[in-house]
């Protein structure tokens, strides 16, 4: 038996070099909704919630507007993501999606396994992200 207990997954967190901009992707790309967020003083968060779940996106940025050096450095080539270092999300409609990346002018890079269709890329902060359908509910 685990030591925890009633867990779920609560939130991720991003930092950010511009949490307002950052917080407009994740809401035009994945349709997260902000949320109240408590005051942490100095320390610019948002808190994202995805309407889907309970799952919270907490974008941070530093006082200085520089990333911490443990973030991720951002890539230009989508097909070298870190496989233990991305956020996931499930769509429907991978197609169309994939399509709108295109036309912001997001680089990304699409693989097939079996059948499951994946699209990896970055958002404005160069954190990897991939979103996945099945073949059957890729419209």
């Amino acid at each position: 038996m685990a030591a925890a207990e009633g867990v779920s997954l609560n939130h991720i967190a991003r930092e950010s070099t511009d949490v307002k901009r950052l917080s407009k992707f994740y809401q035009e790309m994945f349709g997260f909704e902000e949320v109240e967020t408590p005051d942490f003083g100095e320390l610019k968060i948002i808190w994202l919630r995805l309407p889907s779940s309970s799952l919270l996106i907490h974008l941070i940025q530093h006082s200085n507007g520089e990333l911490a050096p443990s973030s991720s450095i951002p890539v230009k080539d989508p097909s070298h993501i870190r496989l233990g270092h991305h956020l996931c999300f499930s769509i429907s409609n991978l197609h169309s999606f994939h399509n709108t990346l295109k036309d912001k002018g997001i680089e990304t890079f699409e693989t097939t396994n079996g059948n499951i269709k994946r699209v990896f890329f970055y958002d404005p902060d160069g954190n990897e992200l991939e979103v996945f359908a099945s073949i059957e509910d890729s419209s």
